[in-house]
């Protein structure tokens, strides 16, 4: 399948997870993939993955001279960006009374400032190059709602679906379709760190939110980063060029909107 021909992307949050899905997906699709995240080794060996279609960059996405850096080497080698998706991201837990101000000012800089910044020098580069571009941001279910503990995660993600919206309407007149990809839950890695925060404030067994959490999906299980890919090809693709300013769930059913 060659659906994405001749196009170039960048994916920020590639090293592993949604976002290393995504590049291989992309590949397979046809394009050349920037695969960008704070941890160089680690995006530098699954780009080697990939294969030649793929490069690494190393990208701090809470540095705005990083971010310029990362989009300064894509361009370099590829010439230009037709395609952003946002994915880098971090995930917090705690309840209202035992929330930081330096836990607060971290996951906002990654999950908000992060995709605002990042989505900004890239449409700059597109409407600079006369480039019909596609822009996918990830939101999560989590921005659908509160959560008990969740407080700081689901406001950012909320702001992240605030923000698709803004962008799809001002860009769109650029050529640019802004959208958005909301998970459910998503196995991976990062569950870990998720199912530790709930065994501390909920007096859960390890692995015992998880568990519970897969279960409830209607249906059946967790997500997979794989469950994703279909919806992240087919909104950088042609065949979503009338689509704009939308979150679309990929939750296998969690949340209906």
């Amino acid at each position: 399948m060659t659906r994405l021909a001749g196009k170039s992307a960048l994916i920020t949050g590639a090293a592993r997870g949604i976002g290393l899905a995504f590049a291989r997906a992309y590949a397979v699709e046809g394009a050349r993939v920037a695969l960008a995240d704070i941890d160089v080794a680690g995006v530098r060996k699954s780009a080697q993955d990939i294969g030649t279609s793929a490069m690494a960059v190393g990208m701090d996405v809470t540095r705005q001279d990083s971010i310029d850096a990362a989009l300064a080497e894509t361009i370099a080698v590829f010439g230009r960006i037709d395609i952003l998706i946002n994915s880098a991201a971090v995930f917090t837990a705690a309840p209202i009374t035992g929330i930081t101000r330096g836990d607060y000012a971290r996951t906002f800089e990654i999950n908000v400032a992060g995709t605002l910044f990042t989505m900004q020098a890239v449409a700059r580069h597109m409407i600079d190059a006369g480039i019909k571009g596609r822009i996918i941001n990830m939101a999560s279910q989590a921005g659908r709602r509160g959560e008990p503990l969740v407080a700081i995660y689901c406001a950012t993600k909320a702001a992240v679906i605030s923000l698709t919206q803004s962008a799809g309407l001002n860009l769109i007149r650029h050529g640019i379709n802004v959208n958005a990809i909301s998970p459910g839950v998503v196995d991976g890695e990062h569950w870990d760190g998720v199912d530790a925060f709930f065994a501390k404030y909920e007096n859960k067994a390890p692995g015992q939110k998880k568990a519970e959490t897969g279960a409830a999906v209607p249906f059946g299980r967790m997500g997979r980063p794989e469950d994703l890919t279909g919806m992240a090809v087919f909104l950088a693709s042609d065949d979503a060029r009338y689509i704009v300013a939308q979150t679309y769930n990929v939750d296998g059913g969690q949340w209906m909107s």
